[in-house]
């Protein structure tokens, strides 16, 4: 088990740390925060022999978009070396797609475009459709999301309207189960591989059942072998410093 960790008991040198991000915090604005607070308690021991304030990295091992909560693993100093290998790992997450309707960027960022039919749709059709999804595959990406395309963020694109093609890349779905179904909401647990979009599973359990969907809710629940309920959230983290 992963021990919780605090601004107070990291090694600003070479360290990694689970934190619990929560709704509307951007990954970027996570590693932010903790460079910060983790530079400003380690100051004394970050100073160089020549009276120079030593600079420390610190990045995410996979991104959380902001309206997504869960599991965010962060490396800290020579440990930044390391981040692919944490970034491989199986995937876990936890959520609930909303049936019935479609938005431009599979999740609650964007306004409804399209509203559908959903007298027709049955648990078992629910239960079928998930099981297709389990196996190796190409998914296209939401052209909201972080990917670079002719050097800009996709999602910069798409917010100031312009039109943009992505390609699709190889993913794994290892399960897909659904867990509660009040529809218009259906929960679910997903095991995937590095790369996969669960905003896309949204928006294309939505095509395969011909009346949309979109991603209501997410949160990551492990990365590999680490796990959520070992994270500590940012302001555990901070107030061991206090």
């Amino acid at each position: 088990m992963q021990p919780k960790k605090h601004v107070s008991t990291i090694n600003p040198l070479q360290d990694m740390l689970l934190i619990h991000k929560p709704i509307g915090w951007s990954s970027f604005q996570v590693v932010n925060k903790l460079r910060y607070a983790i530079t400003r308690f380690h100051k004394e021991s970050l100073l160089e022999s020549n009276g120079q304030k030593r600079k420390i990295k610190v990045g995410h091992a996979g991104t959380l978009d902001p309206l997504a909560s869960g599991l965010l693993i962060l490396c800290v100093g020579k440990e930044t070396k390391n981040i692919e290998q944490y970034m491989a790992s199986e995937k876990e997450y936890t959520g609930s797609f909303f049936i019935g309707a479609t938005r431009p960027s599979h999740d609650q960022e964007t306004e409804i475009d399209q509203l559908f039919e959903t007298n027709f749709i049955t648990d078992e059709l629910l239960l079928a459709t998930a099981k297709n999804f389990e196996g190796e595959q190409l998914q296209m990406p939401p052209i909201f999301s972080a990917i670079k395309k002719d050097g800009q963020r996709a999602y910069t694109a798409a917010r100031s309207g312009q039109e943009i093609t992505l390609s699709p890349r190889p993913i794994t779905i290892f399960s897909f189960e659904i867990t509660q179904i009040e529809m218009p909401l259906v929960s679910f647990k997903i095991k995937c591989s590095k790369g996969t979009y669960i905003r896309s599973i949204a928006f294309d359990f939505g095509k395969k059942l011909n009346c949309g969907a979109y991603l209501n809710s997410l949160c990551r629940t492990a990365s590999g072998d680490y796990q959520l309920e070992n994270a500590v959230s940012i302001e555990e983290f901070l107030m061991e410093g206090k």
